[in-house]
């Protein structure tokens, strides 16, 4: 009778595994042997009473020791030989085709699918002639070979030479396909979760995959190594809304809809008996980067990892415990403590060391089939939505790549402070697409010189943001990946488009050897500088969140240049004092909106050099250059851009007054809220319009024109239309530019004036809307305010539009020290607008009776 170890006493477990092992001459460990009855061994004796029931029971054990393998071939060579020599696969049966038919069938407008593991193409031309568009896949060049030939009468079909699992995808249909078929493939896949995951992804609305595949308890018990059990058929469907499973006359036919790939959930194992848990946990990634992960015979995706033995310490136990479960072998020089976890099991307090793997070799097995199905790489962004995994393991994860897994349980984490490498990996995917990024980016003009250039085709941007996909992280256009939402669902972190980075780093003209410090961390901005600045220089990174800089440093130290320090901070008390060149920064760059310029920042600049920074001026934000000059910083150059927002001391809640009972808000992005007694009068009367004479067609940019209103109207103020009111002639959720008098109001939108099928053919005109007893000269006020814009400011290439002379000064400088312009007052500092066109004279702080008159001259 085998002997239970579930039902032990772990009193005398170690004598009885000792006993056992000894008996069948299996050599044991010295510290299992002086350890009789020491409950920490009752997991690695399990293992071996495992290894040995193996052996002495081959033809029990044979089909879990086969069947997460091949079985037949492994290797690409092996299968080229195969169909060289003229060898086939199973034939396309009746049923499947009527199965294909019946429940698949090609859309009215026609489809397209994807046969994957095509071999010498029978299914692809069965597919083709139900009415789709084929893509047929083979790593096998022998096998398209024939297929080419065998099927060189069917059309719409295209032959690709691919592995699935292994190449760039770059092959495949960028729109999706309506069906994706595997049929008699599955088994043979290494990596089997993360393929399934990917081709779900690539289905069309609507769209279906099929798994067609020999079923363990139908098939001979030599050939089960490429048949599924009834455990692996119900992981096939865990991801999807619906899976429904026909007979293919012997295989079964699985077809899959609605990739919902299921949320990933921390949990426990069951409750130990033990009074402290000890551990370690190794965490290792392949050449492209995933990250090794064991699926349990407990339903969960688990770590390599164990207890540690007697003196062993962490890192030994973690690779050993490597070795033991996976066949793979590490040096334990290459086996680092990244940090130790603290938190409890069913009440038991467990330590967990969570140990980097940065190199192995050998080849992946599975060493334990009777506690694990399989071993399988897993695509960091995956994480997030693969099922079930082991608690400490999840932590594990967290602590390497923090955020790939949402909603973990607390546990207390001591990191370690040992230096380690960066961990080189990524798949070719990610190499096309920054290559692509890159190419979009400098096409745009937003990278002009090498340096910056050659940062973007190299600094891994995926590797800041893992818990994305990477088409997502390469988007080249507007796209920011937003990596940190607040409660209420806003975005208070992110990675900024890649051409907005480019373009802010290339404002600070960066020598080699630099010394940069960035306001807001994350990571790849940091690390893009770092490498502009050259192996001599240098980023401190600071920010106040300290997720964030958790992250930073997390992601810094895995894919970095090792030139980046992070610090937690509110940035806008600048870098710490020890961290401070002498002389200042040569350049400091801000990554979220700031409504004014700390002191730190000019102070902790070097004289003549760059601070680079997204400005809120009026509610429009726009990335502004300023080079110091003494106590004053110049603008050198202005980019349209949107950031989050500052969470730090400098961060300002907007004044705002409601409206018809919230229909309607006026916002003062800059000054106190101003009085709005009888306003609301004065919206229900009569509505005064006057045309401006000033059109745009479709594209035309007028970013310029909301600045110079901002800027150069003292009353100016916002309105926001929450709701569609019938009163105000603005959109929900749209705002415009308005300047605010006593009880009467005048905001500016475009309204169409020509109609046309085509973009060019239409036109908009702006109008200004007023209400009110100097509704009327509000109204003239905006409008020539629009014309002046006109005159003076736009141009006929949105990119040539004239920007002000704008200079800062520190708060508290006289008037007659203030050069002639318009002034925008902040807490910390002055801003001097000199836009063309405009008198120069000062305006005064006039109150908002005072203002219509002397400003409509003026413009």
């Amino acid at each position: 009778m085998p002997f239970d170890l579930q039902a032990a006493d772990t009193s005398s477990l170690g004598a009885v595994l000792v006993d056992r092992l000894t008996s069948a001459g299996v050599p044991t460990d010295p510290h299992l042997r002086a350890a009789r009855g020491d409950p920490e061994l009752v997991e690695r004796g399990r293992r071996a009473l495992a290894r040995l029931r193996a052996a002495q029971h081959p033809d029990q054990y044979r089909y879990l020791r086969t069947r997460s393998s091949t079985l037949t071939y492994t290797a690409r060579d092996q299968w080229e030989q195969h169909f060289s020599d003229g060898k086939g696969f199973r034939q396309v049966g009746e049923r499947e085709r009527e199965l294909l038919a019946e429940h698949t069938p090609a859309p009215d407008s026609g489809g397209r699918a994807l046969d994957v593991g095509c071999g010498t193409g029978e299914l692809a031309a069965c597919l083709a002639s139900l009415g789709y568009t084929v893509d047929a896949v083979d790593f096998a060049g022998s096998a398209l070979a024939r297929a080419r030939a065998e099927h060189a009468g069917v059309e719409g079909v295209r032959w690709l030479q691919l592995d699935i699992e292994r190449d760039d995808p770059a092959l495949l249909h960028e729109e999706g396909y309506d069906l994706v078929v595997m049929r008699l493939m599955y088994p043979f896949l290494r990596d089997r979760g993360r393929v399934l995951h990917g081709l779900g992804e690539r289905l069309r609305d609507g769209g279906a995959l099929v798994v067609i595949t020999p079923v363990a308890k139908n098939t001979p018990e030599e050939r089960r190594g490429i048949a599924l059990d009834e455990d692996e058929i119900a992981l096939i469907g865990a991801g999807w809304e619906t899976m429904e499973r026909l007979d293919a006359d012997g295989p079964a036919f699985l077809v899959l809809r609605g990739p919902c790939h299921a949320g990933t959930r921390a949990v426990e194992k069951r409750p130990t008996t033990a009074h402290a848990l000890t551990g370690a946990l190794a965490v290792v990634t392949d050449d492209a980067g995933r990250v090794l992960l064991g699926r349990s015979r407990r339903g969960m995706l688990e770590l390599p990892g164990g207890k540690t033995c007697g003196p062993e310490g962490f890192a030994a136990a973690a690779v050993r415990e490597l070795a033991e479960e996976t066949g793979l072998v590490a040096d334990p020089a290459g086996a680092h403590v990244v940090t130790v976890l603290v938190d409890d099991s069913h009440g038991i307090p467990r330590l967990t060391a969570v140990v980097r793997i940065t190199a192995w070799t050998g080849t992946l097995t599975n060493r334990e089939p009777e506690l694990f199905a399989r071993w399988e790489f897993f695509d960091l962004h995956v994480l997030a939505c693969v099922g079930d995994v082991f608690v400490p393991a999840a932590s594990a994860l967290d602590a390497l790549w923090p955020g790939v897994i949402p909603d973990l349980p607390p546990v207390v984490s001591y990191p370690i402070a040992a230096d380690r490498p960066a961990v080189p990996g990524e798949p070719a995917e990610a190499v096309r697409l920054r290559e692509a990024m890159a190419r979009t980016v400098i096409d745009g003009g937003w990278a002009s010189s090498e340096p910056v250039r050659d940062a973007l085709r190299t600094v891994p941007r995926h590797r800041f943001a893992p818990e994305a996909n990477p088409a997502a992280v390469y988007d080249g256009g507007d796209r920011a990946v937003v990596t940190r939402r607040d409660e209420a669902g806003t975005a208070i972190s992110s990675v900024s488009a890649a051409w907005l980075q480019a373009d802010m780093i290339e404002s600070l003209r960066l020598r080699p050897s630099a010394i940069v410090f960035e306001a807001g961390s994350g990571g790849y901005n940091a690390e893009l500088i770092a490498h502009v600045a050259g192996p001599e220089g240098r980023v401190v990174t600071v920010d106040i969140d300290p997720w964030v800089v958790r992250r930073t440093r997390a992601f810094t130290r895995e894919a970095g240049s090792g030139r980046v320090t992070a610090v937690e901070a509110d940035a806008a008390l600048g870098a710490p004092a020890h961290l401070v060149p002498r002389g200042g920064f040569d350049g400091s760059v801000i990554t979220y909106d700031c409504w004014d310029i700390a002191p730190a920042w000019r102070e902790q600049l070097a004289e003549g050099g760059r601070l680079v920074l997204p400005l809120e001026m009026g509610g429009y934000t726009r990335a502004i250059a300023l080079e110091r000059r003494g106590e004053v910083l110049h603008a050198r150059r202005f980019t349209y851009c949107g950031f989050v927002r500052d969470q730090g001391q400098q961060a300002r809640a907007v004044p705002v007054v409601p409206l018809l009972d919230g229909g309607l808000t006026l916002r003062f992005d800059d000054g106190a809220a101003a009085g709005t007694k009888g306003l609301e009068e004065a919206l229900r009367g009569r509505r005064h319009e006057v045309a401006t004479g000033i059109t745009m067609g479709a594209g035309a940019s007028f970013g310029s024109l909301q600045l110079y209103a901002a800027t150069t109207l003292p009353a100016f103020c916002r309105l926001h239309a929450h709701q569609d009111t019938g009163i105000a002639a603005l959109s929900k959720d749209r705002d415009a530019p308005a300047v605010l008098g006593d009880a009467s109001l005048a905001y500016l939108i475009h309204v169409p004036t020509r109609h046309g099928e085509r973009p060019e053919d239409k036109e908009w005109e702006w109008v200004v809307h007023a209400f009110g007893e100097q509704g009327p000269q509000l109204a003239e006020q905006l409008a020539a305010t629009v014309r002046a814009w006109d005159r003076h400011v736009r141009a006929d290439d949105n990119d040539q539009h004239a920007d002000p002379v704008l200079t800062v000064h520190p708060a508290g400088t006289p008037d007659h020290l203030l050069p002639a312009g318009d002034v925008l007052d902040k807490e910390h500092s002055r801003l001097v607008f000199r836009w063309p066109g405009r008198n120069g004279r000062l305006p005064a702080s006039a109150r908002c009776t005072d203002t219509v008159a002397a400003t409509t001259e003026e413009a």
